[in-house]
């Protein structure tokens, strides 16, 4: 992790375990951008180009059907988040929820956290009452992570994960 984005979090780490959960705002945008870079380099060893992620995340407080992201604090600090995206089922007429971006810091991890932003994502869908399900996908490598998804309820999709770029491609690398 960028030693900036350590140094600007380890107060909140001495804070102890009292954590917050809350919809994201505008003005969590730019540690929004920093943990997705962190997160793009620690998965896949990719540095994005900042600019354009800036955009990306920044799109998403700008047009509410885009999504939404979900951060969790600790000591007035933000130390992880998610975002939500949407994908209409007709089968079920109803929408699944798709988790993406998550990231909490290393030294945050273990601690529960990822299960307090999911149990808020799965209040705030049923609040809304037309979602049908949760789904997200994760590195094949990554199996600490898929085991807290499996522990918190989530199993295996019968699925498996298709993509092309189009010819309008993707700005990041």
């Amino acid at each position: 992790m960028d030693k900036t984005l350590q140094s600007k979090y380890q107060n909140a780490q001495r804070q102890g375990k009292n954590m917050k959960i809350r919809t994201a705002n505008f003005e969590d945008a730019d540690l929004l951008v920093d943990f997705n870079q962190a997160m793009a380099l620690e998965t896949e060893g990719k540095r994005l180009n900042p600019d354009i992620l800036k955009s990306g995340v920044t799109a998403v407080f700008q047009d509410e059907k885009k999504g939404f992201y979900v951060v969790a604090e600790s000591a007035d600090q933000i130390v992880g988040g998610l975002m939500v995206t949407f994908e209409r089922s007709d089968w079920r007429n109803a929408w699944f929820w798709w988790i993406q971006s998550v990231y909490i810091l290393p030294e945050f991890r273990g601690k529960g956290l990822y299960r307090g932003l999911y149990q808020f994502v799965q209040q705030k869908a049923e609040a809304q009452g037309d979602v049908c399900g949760f789904r997200l996908y994760v590195e094949k490598e990554n199996v600490s992570a898929q085991k807290v998804y499996e522990k918190l309820g989530m199993a295996k999709s019968h699925y498996l994960m298709y993509e092309a770029e189009s010819k309008q491609k993707s700005r990041n690398p």
